[in-house]
């Protein structure tokens, strides 16, 4: 009657009469089995599981740094079939148990190192680049930062972010993010105003050179510059020291000689350390924020690019200008040891190859 009623075979039922005729109570009031009861945990029989998943997780820590799981993907199956391999009966999600329980998760890279070790002129350097902006600030001299924006593609393509729509309706865009052989890609070079707070961008289509950076430089102060400052007798460009507008770059020097003898002012370059790019203003005073406002948005075309960054604002008083440049820039221009000494150039005492002027040449 007792196993019809409750559903269990009727030895269980003679095994738990016998223990509740026993003289030791084997039972506890808030247990349904006596304690020790049940499988026995992996970690409890395998001793030297945990040590064994550690040693495959933190390889050059723990265990053996040529490990050949250090050069694969370390998903559970894989760190499941590695450990049986070594004689560890486990699971893959037995594995994924043991992760989380040790402390483990998911995570996506950081990009927080810099990649080349620290200058000894690092600190030195920004000093002296904070200095000089204050003193031309002060003198109500113009003072920029310059770089290149990423290259983005021109299309039903992807973007980054999200946008509000209906819900259960996404934007459709492309599957494949291969180049659009009309449309082709777009280069944002930014030029941002220190002291007013004002963006300008030109947007390029062919290649990122010297020469379209001192174009995009050139257009700046056509376009807002010069109505800005017009007793200007000097500006300070701050610069990284890679990319179209390199410390090193010779064509980057020459287009600066023939802008300072167009503007007939004097052109300081200070350039930001190797590896320092992100604290260069333009970059998370202009840049960011242009991310921010077409985040989620496919670069349907040339002109939606010029019209999102023109329409980037900010509750701080940022305002972007922005132009399409279809001009084509040579690629692979060289420059004579000649054309460099008839340069107008004085480096800097501090660093010359990351702080010097170029004054106008008197015909």
């Amino acid at each position: 009657m007792v196993c019809q009623a409750i559903g269990i075979d009727h030895k269980t039922v003679q095994v738990g009469l016998r223990e509740m005729q026993s003289k030791t109570k084997v039972l506890a009031s808030d247990r349904i089995r006596k304690a020790g009861g049940g499988r026995k945990k992996l970690t409890e029989k395998d001793r030297d599981l945990t040590d064994a998943l550690d040693k495959l997780i933190e390889p050059t820590e723990r265990g053996d740094p040529e490990t050949p799981l250090r050069w694969t993907c370390e998903s559970t199956t894989n760190l499941a079939a590695a450990l049986n391999t070594k004689g560890h009966r486990v699971s893959q999600r037995t594995v994924h148990r043991m992760l989380v329980s040790q402390g483990y998760s998911l995570q996506a890279n950081r990009k927080t190192e810099e990649g080349t070790r620290d200058h000894p002129d690092r600190e030195a350097q920004f000093r002296y680049i904070s200095q000089s902006v204050k003193k031309m600030q002060t003198n109500h001299q113009p003072v920029i930062s310059v770089d290149t924006k990423k290259k983005e593609n021109v299309g039903n393509f992807k973007n980054q972010g999200q946008e509000w729509r209906k819900k259960d309706h996404p934007r459709r865009v492309n599957l494949h993010d291969f180049v659009d052989p009309n449309l082709g890609k777009v280069i944002p070079y930014g030029v941002y105003d220190l002291s007013r707070n004002e963006g300008w961008v030109t947007v390029g289509v062919t290649d990122d050179t010297a020469s379209f950076a001192v174009a995009s430089i050139r257009q700046w102060w056509k376009r807002m510059g010069r109505k800005r400052y017009v007793n200007a007798k000097e500006l300070l460009i701050t610069a990284d020291s890679g990319g179209s507008n390199a410390s090193r770059s010779r064509l980057w020097k020459k287009e600066l000689q023939q802008l300072a003898n167009t503007l007939k002012i004097t052109i300081h370059v200070r350039h930001f350390p190797p590896g320092t790019s992100k604290w260069n203003k333009v970059e998370h005073r202009l840049f960011s924020f242009i991310s921010q406002n077409w985040r989620g948005k496919p670069l349907l075309s040339r002109s939606a690019v010029v019209n999102l960054i023109a329409n980037t604002k900010t509750k701080t008083g940022l305002t972007v200008k922005a132009i399409l440049d279809e001009n084509d820039y040579e690629t692979g221009v060289k420059v004579s040891d000649e054309e460099m000494e008839s340069l107008n150039l004085v480096r800097e005492s501090f660093h010359g190859e990351w702080n010097y002027k170029i004054k106008q040449k008197q015909k």
